[in-house]
C-alpha cells in the first residue's frame, strides 16, 4: 500500500462551500456557518478525487515527526499569526476585497515571533525565501516537543526519547476489524503527521481515560481507511453520516494520487460533532505493550510502562482502557 499524505496545510473541502448568516454549531461565537453545496470543488476535481483514497479524518491535533538535533523527534503544530495591528488591517480588507490573496503582508514586521526552533510546514507558498501566510492569515508551522515542556505535557506523554518510541494507536496488523496500541520506533513515523488524541486535547471526544488518570495517543494520518463509502454525492454522504455505523466519524480526508489531501467534515453538511457513540469506540482494541526488549526500565509512571502491565490485554472499546498509576 503506498504511504498516504501529509497535513502540512489548510485542507479544502470536496465540495464548493457557502456562508450561512446563523450561529456556527462548529466554534462558539462564530455568526456564520460554513456549509457544502452540491457541487464538487475545481480543486477535488483536479486531484482526481474519485481515484482517492478516502480516510477517517479524527478529531485531535496534528504533530509531525521529524529530525531534531540528529534524531527524530516529535513536532507539534504552532502557526505564526499576525500581530493586532496587522489583523486589523487584513480583516479590513477582507470585509472591502473579499480576497484575501490580494493583501500584502510584511512577513518580517506583520507577525507574532516565534521559538527560534519553529519551522514552516512544508508545501506552503514562499516570496523571496520567506514562507507567506495561507487565506485565513496564518502561517503554518511546527516547534519540537521538549522532554519537559509543560505546555506540551500531552504531546511529551506519548514519545519517549530515550527509546526513540511513540505510543501509536492503529488497526492490528493481522485483524482489520482490531485495533491495537503499541510502541512504534519514531524512525518508521520520519516525515509523518500524526494525529494526537485523549483526554485534554479537543474537548475529548472519544472519551480517553479520566482526569485522575489521563490518557493521550497518536494516530497516522490514513490510518484508518474507509471502504464502503457511496458515491460522491452530497445527500449520499449526508446520509451515510446518519445512517451508517462506519459514518459515525468527524469527517472523511481524501488521499489523492498527487498528495493533495481533500476533506469534508460534518458541520459542512449541517450535522453536529462530537457525537455520543464514534465508530472508532465500536471496536474492540488489544495492548502490544513488551517492553522486555529494552535494555532498562521506563519511568514507572509514563504511559509505555502503564500499558506494558495490561500487555496482551483486549478490552471491547477504546473508552474501557483505565490506566492506574
Amino acid at each position: 500500500m503506498r504511504r498516504l499524505g501529509s497535513v502540512q496545510r489548510k485542507m479544502p473541502c470536496v465540495f464548493v462551500t457557502e456562508v450561512k448568516e446563523e450561529p456556527s454549531t462548529k466554534r462558539e461565537h462564530q455568526p456564520f456557518k460554513v456549509l457544502a453545496t452540491e457541487t464538487i470543488s475545481h480543486k477535488a476535481l483536479d486531484a482526481d478525487i474519485y481515484s482517492a483514497i478516502p480516510t477517517e479524518k479524527v478529531d485531535g491535533t496534528c504533530c509531525y515527526i521529524t529530525n531534531y538535533k540528529g534524531k527524530p523527534y516529535l513536532w507539534a503544530r504552532l502557526d505564526r499569526k499576525p500581530n493586532k495591528l496587522a489583523e486589523k488591517r487584513f480583516k479590513n480588507f477582507l470585509h472591502s476585497k473579499q480576497n484575501s490573496k490580494e493583501f500584502f503582508w510584511n512577513v518580517e514586521e506583520d507577525f507574532k515571533p516565534v521559538p527560534e526552533c519553529w519551522i514552516p510546514a512544508k508545501e506552503i507558498e514562499q516570496l523571496n525565501g520567506n514562507p507567506m501566510p495561507d487565506e485565513n492569515g496564518h502561517i503554518p508551522g511546527w516547534v519540537p516537543v521538549e522532554k519537559n515542556n509543560k505546555q506540551y505535557c500531552w504531546h511529551s506523554s506519548v514519545v519517549n526519547y530515550e527509546f526513540q518510541v511513540a505510543l501509536v494507536l492503529k488497526h492490528h496488523p493481522e485483524d482489520p476489524g482490531l485495533l491495537e496500541i503499541s510502541a512504534v520506533p519514531l524512525s518508521d513515523l520520519l516525515e509523518q503527521t500524526l494525529e494526537l488524541i485523549g483526554t485534554n486535547i479537543n474537548g475529548n471526544p472519544y472519551g480517553l481515560g479520566s482526569k485522575k488518570h489521563p490518557l493521550h495517543l497518536l494516530i497516522p494520518h490514513g490510518a484508518f481507511q474507509i471502504r464502503n463509502l457511496p458515491a460522491l454525492e452530497h445527500n449520499d454522504l449526508l446520509s451515510w453520516f446518519e445512517g451508517c455505523r462506519e459514518g459515525k466519524i468527524e469527517g472523511i480526508v481524501w488521499h489523492c494520487n498527487d498528495g493533495c489531501l481533500i476533506k469534508v467534515h460534518r458541520h459542512h453538511l449541517g450535522l453536529c460533532w462530537p457525537i455520543p457513540d464514534t465508530y472508532m469506540n465500536s471496536k474492540p482494541v488489544i495492548i502490544n505493550m513488551n517492553l522486555n526488549k529494552y535494555d532498562h526500565a521506563f519511568d514507572t509512571k509514563c504511559l509505555f510502562n502503564l500499558f506494558s502491565k495490561i500487555d496482551n490485554q483486549k478490552f471491547s472499546r477504546l473508552r474501557d482502557i483505565m490506566l492506574d498509576v
